[in-house]
């Protein structure tokens, strides 16, 4: 993976804020998630009212993926317009857990001249509820 491909992500998922809906916290946020044949499904958040309503940006993207029959991804990159290092929430956190591996790549906008954080979500979330645990 080199750093232009990285760039690309982050690309899309700046580019997939522009189409949020955060009329509340005024925080746009976009993700850029990667199939594992190479295809990118975007998602940004939407807020609502009743806050617990909202969807994350993580969540949209890897619903519009899931929706178009993937289930093996290899990226995800999450940008906000203020370009903060924004990871995703605990919630999307366990969301991406259902469809991902431990090794997926999370990539975090640091925006500027500063690198963007890579971490992987096994990192990011170890120990996750997994579907054996249910049984």
């Amino acid at each position: 993976m080199t750093d232009n491909d990285n760039q690309d992500l982050l690309d899309a998922a700046r580019d997939a804020q522009s189409a949020a809906h955060v009329p509340y916290s005024e925080y746009p946020v976009g993700a850029a998630l990667e199939t594992t044949d190479g295809e990118v499904f975007v998602g940004c958040n939407l807020e609502n009212a009743n806050f617990s309503n909202s969807l994350h940006a993580e969540e949209v993207a890897i619903a519009e993926a899931v929706k178009n029959g993937h289930r093996e991804f290899s990226r995800l990159a999450v940008s906000s317009e203020r370009r903060d290092g924004v990871t995703p929430c605990g919630m999307c956190r366990q969301t991406l857990a259902e469809f991902c591996g431990d090794d997926l790549r999370v990539i975090c906008d640091a925006g500027g001249d500063e690198a963007p954080t890579a971490y992987t979500l096994g990192e990011l979330l170890p120990d996750t509820i997994t579907e054996a645990m249910l049984e």
